[in-house]
């Protein structure tokens, strides 16, 4: 229960439904001063999180839990954003969370009290067919959260409820009105949790100090046309904030951490049509053997591409795109769907145009 509007009316619709509940509300912040920085985003890690829990839990009538994952939360979500940053790469931490704390850790302490489930209030569906579990789209496209979900396996699969996954968000504000719920219109948080005030580079800058090293900023053919203050401070599609004037718009169209150097290129030349994966999840645990059809979509926000899968080894994928994408980034995720199924994701290392060079190992 992460003190928001979702995670209270799963918990509200599976009492309904006949479970016993408990609610555990995470807390992951290092220190109560940090905690405390959150609050005003209402996201899932202030300290008024765990209180908004607290109430819900209360009125549902359900014993309520608060677990100690900070350090876990430290070194596999923290620590993992800022040498992601620092490598030049833009990782997605709510993936890492998901991973890492809420479908690992999290589930890990929650057989200590001898539960048989853990629910979430994820916008996605868990079915079974043929004596395999699917990871399936939620019903509302607007708050579909599958992408962010890729990580999991058959037996956290197997141990986990979504029932908000055939619900639209508006159906859930509704239901917490009626059940007269305190958060029922909780706003909610569109930043990163760690990250109240959305400044990630001064975020890093304090977590790692040797970090920030200015550098070239480079055409694709080497000229330097200026500097930059750091590769954490820059994303491949970024445009603002590069300090060059053109006549036309630049763009960043790389990321080259060995030379410590941006490369920047007009808005064409971000786009691609390849790319490269690493550390692939088969939700079904089929690793195909030939090329194969599916739509990929390459961030949260992005629309599926239609797409064909060629496996490179047992963790490593290429990915060629029917239509050029635009900021395909290393570190984010590619997450591969079969219509409304997930079959599978992982994170990219890079985007490239079929006629460059590509690893193929």
């Amino acid at each position: 229960m992460s003190g928001g509007v979702d995670s209270s009316v799963a918990a509200a619709i599976l009492k309904e439904q006949g479970y016993q509940i408990i609610g555990i509300t995470m807390q992951i912040w290092p220190s109560h001063q940090l905690a405390k920085q959150t609050e005003r985003f209402e996201g899932c890690c202030g300290t008024s999180a765990i209180a908004d829990a607290r109430r819900v839990a209360q009125q549902l009538e359900i014993p309520h839990y608060v677990m100690n994952l900070r350090d876990a939360f430290a070194q596999k979500v923290v620590a993992d954003f800022c040498q992601e940053y620092s490598r030049g790469r833009t990782p997605n931490p709510c993936i890492r969370c998901n991973q890492h704390i809420k479908f690992g850790a999290l589930i890990e302490r929650a057989r200590g009290l001898s539960v048989d489930f853990v629910a979430t209030g994820h916008y996605a569906r868990i079915e079974k067919a043929d004596g395999q579990y699917l990871l399936k789209k939620g019903v509302d496209s607007n708050k579909d959260q599958s992408y962010v979900l890729y990580t999991l396996t058959q037996n956290q699969l197997e141990q986990t409820l979504m029932p908000l996954g055939s619900l639209t968000k508006s159906r859930v504000r509704q239901i917490a009105r009626e059940l007269g719920l305190p958060v029922a219109e909780k706003p909610e948080s569109q930043e990163i949790c760690f990250i109240p005030d959305n400044k990630y580079s001064g975020f890093i800058e304090e977590r790692l100090p040797q970090a920030p090293k200015p550098g070239p900023l480079m055409d694709r053919e080497g000229n330097v046309l200026g500097e930059h203050r750091g590769i954490i401070h820059y994303t491949i599609g970024q445009r603002r904030g590069l300090g060059i004037a053109a006549r036309e718009p630049l763009y960043v169209i790389a990321i080259d951490p060995g030379r410590n150097a941006v490369i920047i290129g007009s808005k064409n030349e971000t786009y691609s049509n390849a790319l490269v994966a690493a550390d692939v999840n088969w939700i079904d645990l089929k690793k195909p053997e030939h090329p194969i059809a599916i739509e990929a979509k390459i961030r949260y926000h992005h629309k599926e591409a239609k797409a064909l899968i060629t496996p490179l080894s047992d963790s490593r994928v290429r990915v060629e795109f029917e239509q050029p994408q635009m900021a395909i980034t290393p570190g984010q995720a590619v997450v591969f769907y079969q219509g409304d199924i997930v079959i599978g994701g992982g994170t990219i290392e890079r985007g490239f145009s079929i006629d460059d060079p590509a690893p193929e190992q």
